[in-house]
This record gives C-alpha cells, structure tokens and sequence, in this order.
C-alpha cells in the first residue's frame, strides 16, 4: 500500500517538475509572439503614413482604415465583413422586412459576386434572375477583384433607377445582360394557399415576421379547408430561401416537432456551444409535411430542412441546398458602425455538419427549365385530341344524374388544375403528390 502511495506522490512531484521546467520556454515563446504582432502592427503603420504621404491623389484617411478593416474581415471567409454606420442602419432595417434594392441575396466565390437566390416578387426575380447566376459587371464596370460589400455598393441606388447586370449562367455560352429597375423591397415573409388540399407555406426569408406569418396562414388555410382534418398535409417551400435570423429558424422547425433537438452550434471554445431543443406542440396536428429545397435555400432554411429530416418529420424534395452551415454574430463598434463575423458552425440533430456540403433531398427532384412555347405547334395538338362526344351523332350518356355529373366535372376541373401546376412547377406538383398518397395511406400504426 505504502509503495502504491510513493508512486502516486512520485508521480506528482514530477509533474510539478516538467511545469516548472517547461515555463521558461513557453513564457518566451508567448513573449516572442507578442513581439511579432507589435512589429506587424508598425509595419500597418508604417504603410499608412507612406499612404497619406506619398500617394498620387489625396486619400480620405477615415476610408483607408475602414477598407483595412473590412480587408482583414473579408479575409476570414465570405460571411464576415465589417458595415458602417450606413450599411449597419441597413440591415437592421432589412431584418424588419422592408429596403431598397434589387431583391437578391449574393455571396463571392472565386472573386465573382453569385446568386444566392432572388427574392420572390421582387425586381430581380421579375427579371429572371436566377439562383447560381454570376454577377460579372455592373453598368459595365467588372467586380471581379472587389470586395463583397463594394459589389454591393456598385447595385446600389434610388428607387427607380435602372440597373444593367451582365450575368454569367450554366448552359448559356454568352453572359447575358439583364436590366433591373431598382424599387423599395417589402418582403413577405410567408405566402400561403391552399392547392388541392395542400397547404403550401411559401417561406420566403427568415425575418421578425416569419414565424408569425407562418402561424397565423396555417391557421387561416386549415379554417377555410374546415379544420386540419380536411387536410392531406403540409409542403414547406423554403427554395430560393436564402436564410436570415437563426431564432426564427429554430421557431419555424419548433412549430412542426414536439421533442429534440432543433440545432446546435460551435465554436472555436467548446464552452461556447449552444444546444437548441424543441418545445411540446405541433401546428400540423401530425399531418404529413414535405420540404422543398433547392441550391438557393441557405442557412436557416437548411437548419430547418436539416431538422426535420433528422426527426423524420418530413420528407425532404428537390435538390441539394447550398451548403452554408456557419453563424454569423454582428457586433456593435464605436462610432455606429459594426462588423459580422463568424463566430461558430451549426451542426443538424444527427450531428452533421451541412458547411460547404448542403442537405441532400430525400428525393431529387429537379424542376425543369422553361421551354419556348411554339403556339403553331399548340393549335396542332389541339386538333390531334378528340374523344367519343366529339364525334357527330354520337349517343348520350343518360346513365347519369345532374349530381354524378357535376361531381365528374369537378374532379376533372381539378384533375386539369393538378395537371397545370406540373407544367407551371414541377417540384410543387410532386411534393403534393407525396402528400396525397401519404394521406390516402392513413396514419401509421404501431
């Protein structure tokens, strides 16, 4: 016993040893460090002075600084950059709802601006850009080699004004010049309708209003259907979301599950990680719910994605979403300003990370591309089509009452409504076609 105590001690006082030891080293290494980052600094100014003494044209000093600042932001990653007083009072108010602009969300990739998603009715959207466009000039002018936030500036501009962006598209050989006439940005958060016995939530961004939106449009949708009972299900369109305020994102998937985890976060100090679970109640009553994503649904809309496939709550349709799994953190700065950094990754219930990857749909589903309509061709397909009552002399149906009638042309009507919305979009025309044989399945049993 007492030889095991003497080890025990031994071993002890050996580590106090090596610390003592080793403290020399590390303080020096910790001192030279330091020094290295005093002498950089110098260097900083050093720059700056020769900047403002020797440069061609005077230069405005408070500018350089911010362009140093933004600069070493920027360098971080695409995500974190520094806003000034102007830019910070914008995107307060953009989380609001309503702003100025062209109604895309854009990111930088290999020094070219590119398309997150538009925004739905928005000028952008109107003129037909699209999710994975890059944005190569404005006006003309290149902004390759310009910061994020500089490319943003150059689309900048009064309500009204017309703007010129050469695009460059997959499957186009020529970039393409679209014109954009800049207009006020009123964004609704979540549309809602009812197709078939669907109710589609169309989440258009994630802002204060969306969680709110989406409350109160289930509601409304289920009371004219009835009651949710009436209902097949739910398809939350969350395509061409390019994703915003993470607690609404938490909100909107906390409002389909009863129990777990929504998200959780990380950062460089594990101490630091948040945990997010969700709360008792479901607004779809256990109705069937689909998702559909696309490569423009970002962030928030792929925690909420991510979430529900996790939990088995929905199932998943369309194609992978773009793959940005990193949360940002604005800070306030003296002088008004503020800078966004990143400060940590999100991770799904399962425990994945989507960083660069996206959700992968459950089911791939890819919405066609517009084909130019040939109305010559139409007239000819609609001289192709006849059927029995088309036929001179044929018989009547007489087997028929006024109300079997009146039913069968109701079920056309909504047959031929099915059948428009596949032509109109695709990707929708399937996700309530899950729901539909969901429904007529009925609920699982154990």
């Amino acid at each position: 016993m007492k030889k095991l105590m003497m080890a025990a001690v031994g071993g002890t006082v050996l580590g106090l040893v090596a610390t003592t030891q080793l403290a020399g080293p590390l303080i020096a290494q910790e001192s030279e460090a330091n020094a290295s980052v005093y002498k950089q600094l110098d260097l900083f100014g050093d720059i700056f002075e020769r900047i403002r003494a020797g440069y061609v044209e005077d230069v405005d000093e408070k500018d350089l600084i911010e362009a140093a600042i933004n600069g070493m932001l920027t360098s971080l990653d695409p995500h974190s950059s520094y806003l000034s007083a102007d830019d910070a009072a914008a995107m307060r108010v953009q989380t609001r709802g309503e702003f100025g602009g062209l109604g895309i969300e854009v990111t930088q990739e290999e020094g070219y601006v590119k398309v997150v998603s538009p925004i739905d009715g928005t000028p952008a959207d109107a003129a037909g850009v699209l999710a994975g466009d890059y944005i190569t000039a404005v006006d003309g002018e290149s902004v390759l080699g310009l910061t994020l936030d500089d490319a943003v500036e150059l689309m900048r501009g009064p309500v009204g004004s017309e703007i010129i962006i050469t695009i460059v598209r997959e499957g186009e050989i020529e970039p393409l010049e679209v014109s954009i006439v800049r207009d006020t940005i009123k964004l609704t958060a979540v549309r809602h309708r009812t197709e078939g016995n669907a109710v589609v939530l169309r989440v258009t961004t994630f802002n204060d209003q969306t969680f709110p939106n989406l409350e109160a449009g289930l509601k409304e949708q289920a009371e004219a259907a009835g009651g949710i009972d009436n209902v097949d299900g739910i398809v939350l369109d969350l395509r061409n979301n390019p994703g915003g305020l993470l607690n609404q994102a938490i909100f909107v998937s906390d409002a389909f599950l009863d129990a777990g985890e929504i998200v959780s976060t990380r950062g460089r100090d594990p101490e630091d990680g948040e945990r997010f679970n969700a709360q008792p109640g479901d607004l779809a009553e256990g109705k069937p719910i689909v998702v559909l994503i696309n490569g423009g649904s970002a962030s928030a809309s792929e925690i909420v994605a991510g979430a529900l496939q996790d939990h088995r709550r929905a199932i998943v349709v369309g194609t992978k979403s773009f793959g940005k799994g990193s949360v940002q953190t604005v800070l306030p700065l003296q002088g008004d300003g503020a800078m966004r950094i990143t400060t940590a990754r999100y991770y799904t219930p399962s425990g994945r990370s989507i960083q660069a990857l996206g959700i992968s749909p459950d089911i791939i589903v890819e919405q066609p591309r517009p084909v130019p309509v040939d109305p010559d061709a139409e007239e000819e397909d609609d001289r192709a089509i006849r059927s029995e009552a088309d036929l001179r002399g044929s018989l009547d149906n007489d087997s028929l009452s006024e109300d079997e009638i009146d039913q069968i042309e109701a079920d056309r009507a909504r047959a031929e409504a099915a059948a428009q919305l596949r032509e109109d979009d695709y990707q929708l025309a399937y996700a309530i076609d899950i729901l539909k044989g969901l429904n007529a399945l009925g609920p699982a049993t154990e």
